[in-house]
């Protein structure tokens, strides 16, 4: 009986076993993992069956906010559509401000903004407005545009003001304070502003407008004349016939900063004279008067 045992005990090591042992042994490890794995897979079909009716709440929801969305979009177009049919997407009312020397029609033509237009293709194009304004009426700098109320438009423009007139001749041309001289002519100067005369040159010309355009108000509207009147001293010098009486003799480089003396020293003034502001700044009578 020992020795039986001990042949058993050694058959348990798989060199020592015979081709049937081994095989009953190999169908019992492919039993034992088919179990396992079949106890495995029912436990996660299970647990993914606990998650299904979430599944479904989750879809269910999707559907509806991609519905609401559909919806939101169909209204939203529709009123778009609505809007821009309607009377409301239309100008109704313009007004015009910042304007001086142009009327409240020059500047509604030019930007061409009137009621009945389309709102949206005047709000936020303030750029385009501009340049077509500009193009009709070249005394407008810039356009501003903004919306008043539901349907209302206030056009804000700033003007470039008028620095005078070149006489041409028999002509008059208006020039404006940014060195443009317009094409159309006239026959006789508009008042309030200064006559060019003499100017030969167009530099000449443009850096005395440019010098005109820093004077303030009221000197430029005392200025009548200014005559291009060079001597051999004085290459750049200008005469100027003032709406007071008095005449002027400077230079067309420091012209402005010359001509700010010229109210205090006029008013110093017993009689009408010269103000001589090529050299320094003095004045004299005309009976004195010595060119």
């Amino acid at each position: 009986m020992a020795i039986f045992h001990k042949k058993s005990k050694d058959r348990e090591h798989p060199e020592q076993l015979t081709p049937w042992e081994r095989f009953q042994r190999d169908s019992a490890e492919n039993h034992r993992a088919a179990q396992k794995s079949h106890h495995s897979w029912s436990g996660k079909r299970l647990r993914i069956g606990d998650k299904l009716p979430k599944l479904k709440s989750q879809r269910r929801r999707l559907l509806f906010k991609r519905v609401l969305i559909l919806m939101g979009c169909f209204l939203l177009g529709a009123g778009v559509a609505g809007y821009f049919i309607s009377p409301l997407s239309h100008v109704q009312t313009v007004t015009v401000h910042g304007n001086d020397q142009l009327s409240a029609t020059q500047v509604k033509t030019a930007t061409k903004i009137n009621p009945g237009v389309a709102l949206w293709s005047v709000i936020g194009h303030d750029q385009r407005t501009t340049k077509r304004a500009e193009h009709t009426q070249p005394q407008i700098g810039k356009v501003t545009t903004k919306l008043v109320g539901l349907n209302g438009v206030r056009v804000t423009v700033k003007e470039i003001r008028i620095a005078g007139y070149l006489s041409t001749g028999q002509h008059y041309r208006r020039i404006l304070e940014n060195g443009l001289i317009l094409k159309e002519t006239y026959s006789q100067p508009g008042g309030g502003s200064p006559i060019y005369a003499n100017f030969k040159s167009g530099r000449r010309l443009a850096t005395m407008i440019a010098q005109y355009a820093k004077l303030p108000s009221a000197v430029k509207h005392n200025i009548s004349e200014i005559k291009f009147s060079p001597n051999k001293a004085n290459p750049e010098r200008v005469h100027l016939y003032m709406n007071d009486g008095n005449e002027v003799y400077a230079t067309i480089s420091t012209f402005a900063s010359k001509m700010t003396y010229y109210p205090g020293i006029a008013a110093k003034m017993k009689a009408k004279g010269v103000i001589n502001l090529e050299v320094g700044a003095y004045s004299y009578p005309f009976k004195n008067q010595n060119n």
